[in-house]
């Protein structure tokens, strides 16, 4: 058996998948263990949720200890959380990162929770084949990038 058929879903909280309208840049910032040096970490975002993030990087993070990361996303705004490492995969020079929130402000993570909701309650109207899959109190609406999105709507 591979290790794929063996995954155990640990996540307790809905993803929003690969986020392309990030208004800037996500820095990861942290205290190098070995020299005591502050390190920035210039990073992509692919997926997030109330207690987490997936993100890419062509710079190593560290894998253990905690690190400040600087965000700022539509419909959420700018926003900074406490987080760690708990995995990274390595493809060439890219870094698949897995970041777990430590510290996150209780209003933001309501509203990634709010935006994580509605994107799973869009995939669910694209799968049942419903005339009208975008509503207009999308939360999600501003950094959707679904082929059934409807301009319309969220214009």
């Amino acid at each position: 058996m591979t290790a794929e058929k063996n995954f155990v879903e640990r996540r307790k909280h809905q993803r929003v998948p690969v986020i392309s309208n990030i208004v800037e840049p996500i820095d990861l910032i942290y205290t190098d263990e070995t020299t005591g040096e502050k390190v920035e970490i210039a990073a992509v975002l692919a997926d997030l949720s109330s207690t987490g993030m997936r993100i890419v990087s062509f710079l190593k993070a560290p894998i253990s200890g905690s690190m400040y990361i600087k965000m700022q996303l539509p419909s959420v705004g700018k926003f900074e959380v406490e987080a760690k490492t708990s995995w990274i995969r390595q493809k060439g020079p890219i870094y698949t990162i897995g970041i777990q929130f430590l510290k996150i402000a209780s209003s933001v993570a309501a509203k990634i929770e709010a935006m994580a909701e509605d994107y799973a309650d869009c995939n669910t109207r694209i799968l049942l084949k419903l005339p009208e899959v975008c509503v207009p109190n999308c939360k999600c609406g501003q950094v959707c990038s679904k082929l059934h999105k409807d301009l319309t709507v969220h214009s």
